[in-house]
């Protein structure tokens, strides 16, 4: 299932929701969850049943246990913002996305160097894959 999540990655800096140790102190993990719980609650990305499970049944199938299978609306958003944001940083779309080339991103997809869950519709919009 694809989720547009263009106004995520045009608007938002994906380092207020992925950011390690290193980068923020030892509260790195409160620190990201607690930013995107509060997003999630602004501004929720999943917003069907179907698209919330969706996203429960792809983090299940990253080895996440069945307690996922619980999560609310709030916690499945949360989760997602932070999948979304550790794509973008790994991709380097944690900058102006004018300049963001697509094409050495689909190279570094096919290539095995990235998730490749990130990609662009024709029409322009953003998109994020959830499945296998």
């Amino acid at each position: 299932m694809d989720i547009d999540i263009t106004r995520f990655v045009l608007d938002l800096d994906p380092y207020e929701f992925s950011a390690s140790f290193a980068e923020i102190g030892p509260n790195a993990a409160r620190i990201t969850w607690g930013n995107a719980k509060e997003q999630a609650k602004d501004s929720p990305l999943l917003e069907s049943e179907e698209e919330l499970q969706a996203l429960r049944d792809h983090v299940q199938g990253m080895g996440f246990g069945e307690e996922v299978q619980q999560y609310g609306a709030e916690e499945c958003n949360a989760l997602f913002i932070q999948l979304i944001s550790g794509d973008m940083r790994e991709s380097g779309m944690d900058g102006d996305m004018e300049s963001f080339d697509w094409e050495e991103y689909h190279e570094q997809c096919e290539a095995g160097q990235l998730a490749g869950r990130i990609g662009q519709w024709d029409d322009g919009r953003i998109g994020y894959y959830l499945g296998d």
